[in-house]
């Protein structure tokens, strides 16, 4: 297994590579850097200072252009820009904000809360509703109750979550009719004057509408992949054998099923729970005014934040590439069957 696991360690280099070198030639592509940026509004600032008068509309001169390119560090040629980068990110130095002028790193970890907020409640949440309800619909099959549990978790995956968003601040806060919950950030103004129990009240108070918005997208998967997986596993010889055998249907279901079938579902964990931790959505975020993750990436973007797009960039994909060996590492944890020796020769 360590054979595998350094094998694997070895191929996330060209992983990230090449999906950094992909982004930084993107960028060398897009028009409206961040120092075009920067000298419009400058010239913008002039013009409303001079009434947009003649030496309002005046033009930077050549030496301030020179002086704002070596500032953000244009004034060296893309190669060489792009090899100081890699040079940067192997000691894990993510650069400094243009715009915000912020260490990268820092930026992350003050945005970090509230996404890991919402990652980990919708991850916990459609966990721990989805698992037991894919196991029911799977031992009962064709039934009502499955039937009617189909059409309400597709129901709500057909639903994109900015939209139920909307309903639902128009419903529950203050838009039109209830005013039960509250509309921005995940505490209020005073948190920090409560005791510990009025702060997790607090909390979750505020935490309750944005994280339905995340979460009832995810149950359809995770229930029907639960379901899908039981029903394949209790169509299966061996559990034809136990019944056989006078194994009560629990017996059969907790001492057999229930370990093999929930093997692509555990190992599945770690991929699920950073989807849910990254995949912040913009709208969502907006709609609650929730300073995460997604919110600034988008910033960055719009404002030609590079050193926060590639710090960011190479932040998430380290991330995901760690999380997919995790996974795979789950199977020999939940299948010691599950050999690597064969896959890394």
């Amino acid at each position: 297994m360590l054979a595998y696991i350094l094998k694997r360690v070895l191929l996330m280099v060209p992983t990230l590579l090449g999906a950094l070198t992909v982004t930084f030639l993107i960028i060398q592509l897009v028009p409206g850097g961040p120092v075009e940026q920067l000298i419009a509004e400058m010239r913008m600032g002039a013009r409303g200072e001079a009434g947009g008068g003649i030496q309002g509309r005046r033009d930077l001169d050549a030496k301030q252009i020179a002086d704002l390119k070596a500032l953000y560090g244009f004034d060296k040629p893309p190669i060489e820009r792009y090899f100081s980068m890699l040079k940067s990110f192997a000691r894990f130095d993510l650069g400094h904000s243009f715009r915000q002028n912020k260490d990268v790193w820092q930026l992350i970890k003050e945005k970090m809360p509230v996404s890991l907020s919402l990652g980990l409640w919708t991850f916990l949440l459609s966990y721990l509703i989805s698992i037991p309800l894919g196991i029911a619909k799977a031992v009962r099959e064709g039934s009502r109750f499955d039937t009617l549990t189909t059409m309400l978790v597709l129901a709500g995956y057909a639903v994109p979550g900015f939209v139920l968003g909307v309903v639902l601040i128009v419903v529950f806060a203050g838009g039109t009719y209830l005013d039960w919950f509250p509309l921005r950030g995940l505490v209020s103004d005073n948190w920090m004057e409560l005791s510990w129990p009025a702060r997790i009240v607090d909390y979750l108070w505020h935490l309750t509408l944005p994280l339905i918005c995340f979460s009832i997208g995810s149950f359809a998967v995770v229930t029907m992949l639960t379901k899908n997986t039981f029903v394949e596993e209790i169509r299966k010889q061996y559990v034809l054998v136990a019944r056989a055998k006078g194994l009560s249907e629990r017996a059969v279901l907790y001492k057999h099923v229930f370990r093999n079938a929930l093997i692509p579902i555990i190992t599945g964990f770690p991929a699920a729970f950073v989807g849910a931790f990254f995949a912040g959505s913009l709208l969502i975020e907006t709609l609650f005014s929730l300073d995460g993750l997604g919110l600034l990436s988008y910033e960055s973007l719009v404002r030609r934040d590079y050193p926060v797009v590639l710090g960011t960039l190479y932040f998430f994909t380290l991330i995901g590439l760690v999380v997919k060996l995790v996974g795979d590492l789950l199977y020999v944890v939940v299948d010691p069957r599950v050999q690597f020796a064969a896959v890394a020769k």
